[in-house]
């Protein structure tokens, strides 16, 4: 196609050979307007430059006038060119402003503009990106491997094919929604009617959105610490200040803080990411100081079907009188991580308007995903997939804590939770979890380390490894090379 540049500028010269179909089978026409648009952008046709008539063109390119004139029409609706009945095409006096100009050099174009937070992302650990396909032992992943994906994908199908006759334009699917409340009023406690429960497409969004909704820029946050990381990345985004509230064995310590925080957030059922239960003692005296300060609470149920020592506490949100509780839960960690469904429940008052900053905000789930999960709900198939998930992950807990403490209990000490889908190790203080958990990362281990979830002091140094998604063999495989790490890390 050089040759075809050398003959629109110079119309002595001959091209020497027919373009061929260009670079990922682009088709005669497309090559032709990509070299066209190319020299007048690059200067090699010069404003004010006349091109072949269609017919001459097509003539030398050995193409169909039809393909040329195609081309030709095409540039001068974008403005690179300019025709006229029964004269030649000319080359524009003023190019698109937008892509005047040659391109940047390579590694010269200019740093983008980012605002504090976005910059403030860049530099943290939060929340944490694991790139590539899964390994041992990353958190908060479940196996896919036991999903029943054939029962999933004809729910799936069904809700396609009534996608038409829905007739509604509603956010939330109200089938969704009344098979997933009756699901928590029964296994998790929680009150509420049906249009409270708002569907967003992860949890993570339901915690955005209400950072959007209930704060102003600088108003206090109260955050766990160490505590869920996600968390301080959407309060920061909606202009929080946060606080990290340190932990004592029954979750955040309220005591006799002099502060009043606009918004609290916490995991009292499986405390992120100690395992910690918040007991009712401890419950009823967050829900009165809040009321007392005038805070509303995001309680976060993110792994709570998965519970191996007795019957799960109930929510937070069941406690509640005086309607502050927001109350956050996700299907990703209890079906398969792409199913990226999350909801809130949210107090009576602000139904009116989550719909509305939903809607705004852009925070939608698909409808036939949401119709096809509440066959799926109905149906049973949800239940009976946690009661048995809730086995297989209950015995993957105990393998991993078995096997870490053989293969490295002289650097480990490991905490096995009561639910949930991941356990913490902890390390020795004068060891850096930072580190540690690199360097498993080169040897083919993903772990998190500890420090990473704290809010100001950091108070403990240990590993953070998910157990759900592995089996037997790459659960003992993955405690082998952790203890060849360690043990080359500590000589």
């Amino acid at each position: 196609m050089r040759q075809v540049l050398s003959g629109l500028i110079d119309l002595a010269a001959r091209p020497q050979q027919r373009p061929q179909e260009g670079p990922q089978g682009q088709t005669l026409n497309r090559q032709l307007y990509n070299e066209l648009r190319g020299a007048i952008l690059n200067g090699a046709l010069a404003p004010g430059r006349r091109l072949p008539s269609s017919r001459e063109l097509a003539r030398q390119l050995e193409l169909s006038r039809n393909t040329v004139s195609g081309v030709i029409d095409q540039l001068a609706m974008e403005g690179y060119l300019q025709v006229a009945q029964g004269r030649r095409p000319v080359v524009a006096a003023a190019r698109p402003a937008l892509l005047r100009g040659k391109p940047a050099a390579s590694g010269a174009s200019r740093a983008p503009p980012l605002s504090h937070w976005a910059k403030r992302l860049q530099k943290a650990h939060w929340p944490a990106v694991d790139e590539g396909p899964p390994r041992p032992f990353q958190p908060g992943l479940g196996d896919a491997r036991e999903f029943p994906h054939e029962l999933w994908a004809r729910c799936l199908r069904r809700a396609a094919r009534m996608a038409p006759r829905r007739g509604t334009q509603a956010v939330n699917s109200p089938p969704l929604q009344a098979a997933l409340l009756k699901y928590l009023v029964e296994h998790r406690g929680v009150r509420a009617e049906a249009r409270q429960v708002i569907v967003v497409p992860s949890a993570q969004a339901a915690i955005e959105l209400i950072a959007r909704v209930v704060l102003n820029a600088n108003d206090l946050a109260w955050l766990e610490s160490p505590g869920y990381s996600g968390a301080a990345a959407a309060l920061e985004a909606a202009g929080a200040r946060i606080v990290g509230v340190p932990l004592d064995a029954s979750g955040i310590t309220i005591g006799d803080r002099s502060e009043r925080p606009r918004l609290i957030f916490v995991t009292p059922s499986h405390q992120y990411p100690t395992g910690r239960l918040m007991p009712v003692s401890r419950r009823h005296e967050l829900l009165a100081f809040a009321e007392r300060a005038g805070a509303i609470i995001v309680e976060d149920d993110y792994d709570s079907e998965f519970h191996y020592e007795g019957r799960p506490v109930a929510a937070l949100q069941g406690l509640d009188e005086s309607g502050g509780v927001f109350y956050v839960g996700t299907f990703s960690k209890s079906t398969f991580a792409d199913i990226r469904l999350g909801y809130v429940v949210v107090p009576e008052a602000y139904v009116e308007i989550f719909e509305r900053a939903q809607r705004h905000s852009g925070q939608l789930a698909a409808l036939p995903v949401q119709d096809a999960l509440a066959e799926f709900i109905d149906d049973g198939h949800f239940a009976a997939h946690i009661r048995k998930m809730t086995r297989l992950y209950g015995e993957r807990r105990d393998r991993l804590a078995h096997v870490l403490k053989a293969a490295a209990g002289d650097f480990l000490s490991v905490a096995p939770p009561s639910g949930g889908m991941q356990l913490l190790a902890y390390l020795p203080r004068h060891l850096d979890d930072r580190d540690v958990a690199c360097r498993l990362q080169h040897a083919g281990i993903t772990v998190r380390s500890l420090s990473h979830h704290f809010t100001g002091r950091i108070a403990d140094r240990g590993l953070f490894l998910g157990f759900a998604a592995w089996n037997d063999v790459e659960i003992d495989t993955g405690a082998d090379m952790m203890r060849e790490a360690l043990r080359r890390l500590l000589r």
